[in-house]
């Protein structure tokens, strides 16, 4: 009898340490938000890719060039252009219908800074949406560039690009290809890509294609500003927009190269604090409960057998 008695005060310790552990795991974790599961690589074996893209109608209104004004005559580069546009649309500049910069419309308003052939060019705004579907053209200014290098040393250096606009994920590699003509090699190209970083500086022999690469470490649009001076000082300026993919916000980050969203996990302890009174006062009573069990468990062990 006296082992069963030893048992029953180790299962009643046992279902209240239990009991007690339980109330800490329970109310420890209220109010806790759960880490986001990182997403598996894509592709993976035996698995399936589906893409698609939802049409949606393009951009009915247009933006406006407001200055420059027509007609007038610049003798150096960069100039600024300035006008309105529709908020959230993509702003590409062209000159001679030639692309020559972009910015994005955040505010109803835009500001870009842009290189000139030489000679007359004709300043058009456009604006894309998501789906790179433009809206109409804006009004058609015209202004002239008298370049005094033009004359000496013949046709001016000049940056383009077929991508206004690019992106990768943070800690992926953007590789951006640009177009570089006329002035004298070899060219000496400056690239801020408007995160913060150190200014990339290269070397060109001979015009043509030639591509820019840079890793972003957050999710976030990003003005990229380009240049290219030939060996006779000759300059050409590009201004970009480059895009780290993902949401932008300060839990946005990269991990090792590989673009995730990190969750915080907050876990509130003051409910688990709040109920530690009423976990002690249980534990009591179980305890008084425990001993008074076990002293009539004795006191049957006493009594002598009944006949």
């Amino acid at each position: 009898m006296q082992r069963r008695v030893y048992n029953f005060l180790t299962i009643s310790r046992q279902s209240t340490a239990l009991t007690l552990l339980t109330c800490l795991l329970a109310f420890g974790m209220i109010g806790s938000v759960s880490a986001q599961v990182p997403l598996p690589q894509n592709p993976q074996s035996g698995s399936v890719g589906l893409e698609g893209t939802i049409s949606t109608a393009a951009p009915t209104r247009g933006a406006t060039i407001t200055t420059p004004g027509n007609g007038a005559t610049f003798t150096s580069v960069p100039i600024t252009v300035n006008g309105l546009c529709p908020k959230g649309l993509l702003v590409k500049l062209y000159a001679n219908n030639i692309f020559v910069g972009s910015v994005p419309c955040d505010t109803g308003s835009y500001s870009l800074q842009v290189d000139l052939f030489s000679g007359q060019n004709d300043l058009v705004a456009r604006v894309y949406d998501a789906l790179d579907q433009a809206g109409p053209d804006s009004n058609t200014v015209t202004v002239r560039f008298n370049d005094a290098q033009f004359f000496e040393f013949g046709t001016h250096v000049s940056l383009t690009s077929n991508y206004a606009k690019r992106g990768a994920d943070p800690g992926q590699e953007l590789d951006w290809p640009l177009i570089l003509t006329g002035g004298t090699g070899p060219y000496a190209i400056s690239v801020d890509w408007g995160d913060g970083s150190p200014t990339d500086l290269s070397s060109q022999p001979f015009g043509g294609t030639f591509n820019i690469r840079h890793i972003y470490k957050a999710a976030g649009v990003y003005k990229v500003t380009v240049k290219a001076t030939d060996s006779k000082g000759g300059e050409a300026f590009l201004q970009l927009v480059g895009v780290g993919n993902g949401k932008v916000t300060q839990s946005s980050t990269s991990n090792n190269g590989n673009s995730s969203s990190v969750t915080k996990i907050v876990v509130l302890w003051w409910p688990a604090v709040a109920m530690l009174p009423l976990i002690f006062a249980a534990f009591w009573i179980g305890r008084r409960h425990e001993l008074y069990t076990l002293r009539k468990q004795l006191e049957k062990t006493r009594q002598p057998a009944k006949t």
